[in-house]
C-alpha cells in the first residue's frame, strides 16, 4: 500500500551526475605524446558509469494538513509508538516514569499498562510477529513482551544506547542517536547490518524514533519538527516532512519535543505526536514546489 499525499507540485530536486570532460582529456593526452615521446604515452581514461545501485541525490520536501486531532496524555513522555489491531501501543520513558501501554486512539484512554523498573528510561518500541520490543536508552538492556498480555518473555542486549525501534516484517530496525542504523534478528537479537543515514549534504544524526511505512523508514530528527524518509538499503534521505506549528505557542510552553509516528496500514493513517503532548495528530502529508 502507498503513503498518499497530496501533490502541489511536480518538481523534485533532480539527479546530478558528474562526467568526465573529454575534450579536456584528450588535449592532455595529445601534449604528453609530443611532450614525453612514444615510450611515454599514458593508458587512455575511461569513462565509469556509477554503480547501479548509486542512489539519486535530492530529496522530496513536505509540508502537512491535519486530518483529525485526538487526546493524548500529557504525562506520557513519548519514546515509542505503534498502531495495531485498532489500537495504539505506547512506550514511554524518564526513570521511575517509563512504561509499556496499550491506548485506545479515539478517547485517549490507558487500557492496559507495565511500569518499566524504576532504573529504566524507557524508549522505541515496535510489533513483530505477536511480541512487544522495548528498548532502553543507557541501559543497553532491550525486553520482549507477549503482545496481549504484556508478559515479559524475554531480554536482550546491545552495546549501544537504545533510541528508535521499527521492523520491516523480517528484522528489527534499531536507532542509538547517530547517524546509523543497525538492523537485528528478531528472535537472536543478533546485529545482522547497519547503515549510515546521510542527505546530499553529509550524514544525518540525532535519529529518534522510527517507523517503516511503504518500504521506507520514516524517523524522527530529536529537537527537529522534522520527520527524514530513508532508504534502508542505502542510508539514502529520500524525504523530508516539516511538521513545523502542530501546536500552538501556548501548548509548546508545557510540553517536550515532537516525538512519535505510527502507520495504520489497514486504512493508511498517519499519526505523530510528541513528548508530553496533549494531542495526537493524523495528518497528511503535502508535497512542497
Amino acid at each position: 500500500m502507498n503513503l498518499q499525499h497530496e501533490a502541489i507540485s511536480g518538481s523534485t530536486y533532480s539527479e546530478r551526475r558528474y562526467g568526465l570532460n573529454f575534450g579536456w582529456t584528450f588535449a592532455f593526452f595529445l601534449s604528453f605524446v609530443y611532450i614525453g615521446g612514444a615510450g611515454c604515452v599514458p593508458e587512455a581514461p575511461t569513462r565509469t558509469e556509477p554503480p547501479a545501485a548509486e542512489e539519486e541525490q535530492g530529496y522530496v520536501e513536505y509540508g502537512y494538513t491535519v486530518v483529525a486531532e485526538y487526546p493524548h496524555d500529557t504525562d506520557a513522555f513519548t519514546q515509542g509508538l505503534e498502531f495495531h489491531d485498532g489500537y495504539l501501543y505506547e512506550g514511554t520513558g524518564l526513570r521511575g516514569r517509563s512504561s509499556l501501554r496499550k491506548v485506545d486512539l479515539y478517547t485517549g484512554e490507558v487500557l492496559q499498562y507495565h511500569a518499566l523498573d524504576n532504573r529504566y528510561f524507557g524508549e522505541g518500541i515496535t510489533i513483530f510477529d505477536d511480541r512487544i520490543y522495548q528498548l532502553t536508552w543507557t541501559s543497553n538492556t532491550g525486553f520482549v513482551y507477549d503482545l496481549e498480555s504484556f508478559e515479559l518473555l524475554d531480554t536482550f542486549s546491545y552495546p549501544t544506547e537504545g533510541w528508535g525501534l521499527t521492523q520491516d516484517g523480517e528484522r528489527l530496525i534499531m536507532s542509538d542517536g547517530t547517524d546509523q542504523l543497525y538492523f537485528l534478528n528478531p528472535y537472536t537479537y543478533e546485529r545482522i547490518g547497519s547503515i549510515h543515514v546521510h542527505d546530499d549534504y553529509g550524514p544525518v544524526d540525532k535519529i529518534n524514533e522510527l517507523e517503516f511505512i511503504d518500504g521506507k523508514v520514516y524517523a524522527n530528527i530529536w529537537k527537529q519538527d522534522l520527520l527524514v524518509i530513508i532508504n534502508p538499503e542505502s542510508g539514502q534521505v529520500v524525504g523530508k516532512v516539516h511538521l513545523d506549528g502542530l501546536l500552538t505557542p501556548r501548548e509548546r510552553l508545557r510540553v517536550d519535543v515532537l516525538n512519535g509516528i505510527a502507520w495504520d496500514e489497514i486504512e493508511e493513517r498517519l499519526f505523530v505526536t510528541g513528548k508530553l503532548w496533549p494531542k495526537l495528530f493524523k495528518i497528511q502529508l503535502v508535497e512542497l514546489d
